[in-house]
C-alpha cells in the first residue's frame, strides 16, 4: 500500500511501500514489505559468500533508500506545519511535534551512517564477523539486524558490562 491509503493524515502519494499497523517497522518487516526475502544459504555454502554479499548489500540499500525518503517526507510535513498557530497550547503541541520528530530524524541519520559503514565492511570483506572476537556473526543475526558488528555472544557481554557501569 501506499502512504497515501496507509495515513489518513498525509495527502501525498509515496511509491514505497510501508509496513501496515507499524509506527517503526523491524528491519525485516521493512524488508519483507519492499520484495527482500530472507536469504536462504546453499548446502555446503562457504559464509559470506558471493551471493549473500549481493544479498546484504541489497538489501542495506533498501533500507537506506528507505530512511532517506522518509527523512524527506519529514521534512516535506514539517515545512507545511511551520505556521504558528494563535493558541498557545497549539503552538506547544506543535513544537513538541517538531522535537520529537527531529530526534527521530537524528536516529536515523545513525542508522544511515552505519549503514553506510555495513556496505564498506562488505567491500572490504569483513562484514558478516565479529569486530571483537573475529567469528561468524550468523545470517539470522544479519537478517535481523544487518548492520550489527557484533556476535551474540559479545553483544550479551557488552550488554551486561553497559549496566554495570564500566
Amino acid at each position: 500500500m501506499s502512504a497515501e491509503t496507509n495515513s489518513s493524515s498525509t495527502k501525498k502519494k509515496t511509491t514505497m511501500k510501508t509496513p501496515q499497523g507499524s509506527q517503526e517497522p523491524t528491519t525485516t518487516q521493512t524488508l519483507l514489505s519492499y520484495g527482500v526475502k530472507p536469504y536462504e544459504p546453499k548446502k555446503d555454502e562457504e559464509y559470506m559468500s558471493k551471493a549473500q554479499k549481493e544479498h546484504f548489500r541489497k538489501l542495506l540499500n533498501i533500507w537506506k533508500a528507505a530512511l532517506l525518503q522518509g527523512g524527506d517526507e519529514t521534512i516535506h510535513d514539517l515545512k507545511e506545519l511551520a505556521e504558528v498557530p494563535a493558541d498557545v497550547s497549539d503552538q506547544a503541541t506543535l513544537e513538541e511535534t517538531f522535537a520529537l520528530r527531529l530526534r527521530a530524524r537524528d536516529r536515523e541519520h545513525k542508522l544511515i551512517n552505519k549503514i553506510d559503514e555495513s556496505i564498506r565492511a562488505i567491500d572490504s570483506g569483513d562484514y558478516g564477523y565479529c569486530e571483537e572476537c573475529g567469528i561468524e556473526i550468523g545470517i539470522r543475526r544479519l537478517e535481523a539486524r544487518p548492520t550489527a558488528t557484533l556476535c551474540i555472544d559479545c553483544k550479551t557481554l557488552a550488554e551486561v558490562r553497559e549496566k554495570q557501569g564500566r
